[in-house]
């Protein structure tokens, strides 16, 4: 299993830990990529913690939503409503994002059922984000579990694909690459 830690500030703050005490567990859990997700702060808040997490970790770093921070990270992940916010069309969206971020950066997307994986497939993306597996402290807004069905859908894309949604070191996949890990590191 690969670990993509979701570190999630909302999270955080209501499990009184700091920054510094999630980067310390997903490095003691190997984790490969730390995506730091900040749903409420303003943009020089989350420039300022992507430069420390940038001091303490050496592994990729994404940022959820922030493209404009892109030069402080490795790469931006966006969910659907996101990619709809840049542009009604999600294949243009993610067309002018990757003209923000450039070639050599990471991007990916969220996705929640076969429909959107193969929408995904004729994306210049990275990897997808498939899921929720199940239900996560992590989002108020999950309408729809994958459950079981995870698998065989990610067997459908062309990308690498991120397990999302209540997700745990001990589920076993066969076509996901990573494990995205938020909650269940900070128990």
């Amino acid at each position: 299993m690969r670990l993509y830690a979701l570190c999630d500030q909302d999270l955080l703050d209501k499990k009184g830990l700091s920054l510094e005490d999630f980067i310390e567990i997903a490095k003691q859990k190997n984790a490969e990529i730390i995506q730091y997700r900040n749903k409420n702060a303003d943009v020089a808040f989350i420039k300022q913690q992507l430069i420390k997490i940038r001091k303490l970790y050496d592994g990729f770093l994404v940022v959820n939503d922030a493209y404009e921070l892109i030069e402080f990270c490795d790469g931006v992940h966006v969910g659907q409503d996101d990619l709809r916010a840049i542009d009604k069309d999600i294949f243009k969206a993610v067309k002018i994002l990757r003209e923000v971020i450039k070639k050599e950066k990471l991007l990916g997307i969220s996705t929640h059922n076969k429909e959107e994986v193969l929408q995904a497939n004729s994306m210049d993306i990275n990897y997808i984000g498939l899921g929720a597996y199940r239900d996560t402290s992590t989002k108020d807004d999950i309408s729809t579990i994958i459950g079981e069905k995870l698998d065989e859908i990610a067997s459908l894309s062309k990308h690498f694909v991120a397990a999302i949604g209540g997700v745990k070191e001990s589920d076993k996949f066969v076509h996901v690459t990573y494990h995205v890990i938020g909650s269940g590191l900070i128990k």
